[in-house]
């Protein structure tokens, strides 16, 4: 078994030594050492090397544009800033000295969002495009009073275009609708208890009920359920309950003079109706703001020469 390993060895050894002495023209050489490839020029020959390609640079376009060039064929959608198509002298940056950078290899231009495609010719031009599209202005809603009268609902919502894997954003659901409480059909009575019933929605000031629906997925289900909100609070405010009709003075939310006792105390002192008491008006409006408003120095004043005024008194001594 010795012996067989043995020759088996040598005869590898053989073969490692014959592909050793092999030469690259296929010949076998005395010697077992390997041929060196040599990669560098040979000396005295001069290695020929390829001319340098060029490339042609175009000069800026704002060299070759003509003076009345249309600006939106040039700039005619939204894009990076490019220095070479616009003709301006465009500088941003800032240096301890000297003018801020040009346009040309600055950075700063290119991190801001720019609107040179949105120039009044090119509005103008996207305008007259789609006129075609477009029907006529339907009339008697040349002004804003028309408008708000045929149509007191203003819906509210929002679009947001950004770089996302989703194309939704949450914040687009949210359907906010307004309208002034003047446009609704309401009495008094049924006014007190719409007030009451939207809380905090109304602004006294400019008399408009803002109703915000975002407890929905989609932005047309908020818009139903605000609609739904707004049909179901008109109606309720309608509606009367049997409780309602023990509601006394003292739990009114606002004094009111014509339901008052007041006026029926007026009446009975002078036997005949407020409307032709001469006083009456100035006595009414006196007390409506004292017990509206609160007593304060302005407001008891007032009472008190309207008291004086009705009842022919003289006026107290300063």
């Amino acid at each position: 078994m010795l012996n067989s390993s043995r020759n088996t060895i040598k005869h590898l050894d053989f073969r490692v030594l014959r592909l050793s002495s092999y030469a690259t023209d296929g010949r076998v050489e005395k010697n077992d050492e390997f041929r060196v490839l040599n990669l560098k020029s040979v000396k005295g020959q001069v290695q020929q090397r390829r001319p340098p390609k060029q490339i042609a640079v175009l000069p800026p376009r704002t060299n070759r544009m003509r003076v009345d060039q249309p600006w939106p064929d040039v700039w005619p959608g939204p894009r990076t800033f490019h220095p070479a198509s616009v003709p301006l002298p465009v500088r941003q940056g800032y240096v301890e000295k000297g003018a801020p950078p040009d346009k040309y290899a600055n950075a700063e231009l290119l991190k801001i969002p720019n609107f040179l495609h949105l120039t009044p010719p090119a509005i103008k031009r996207q305008c007259e495009a789609l006129k075609r599209f477009c029907t006529k202005w339907p009339k008697g809603l040349e002004k804003d009073e028309s408008c708000e009268r045929h149509f007191p609902i203003e819906v509210i919502s929002s679009d947001y275009c950004h770089s996302s894997p989703s194309i939704r954003d949450p914040l687009s659901r949210i359907v906010s609708v307004r309208f002034r409480l003047s446009s609704l059909r309401l009495d008094e009575r049924a006014r007190d208890k719409f007030l009451r019933l939207i809380g905090d929605r109304y602004e006294a000031a400019a008399d408009m009920v803002t109703i915000v629906a975002d407890r929905c997925p989609l932005r047309k289900q908020n818009y139903d359920y605000a609609m739904y909100l707004i049909t179901a609070l008109y109606h309720e405010s309608w509606n009367v309950e049997p409780w309602e009709e023990l509601k006394s003075e003292a739990d009114m939310e606002r004094y009111e003079w014509s339901a008052s006792s007041s006026k029926k105390c007026l009446e009975t002192l002078f036997g005949k109706p407020t409307e032709d008491i001469a006083e009456s008006k100035v006595y009414s409006e006196a007390v409506d703001k004292l017990m509206n408003e609160g007593e304060s120095e302005y407001t008891v004043t007032k009472y008190g020469e309207a008291v004086r005024a009705l009842l022919k008194l003289r006026a107290a001594p300063s």
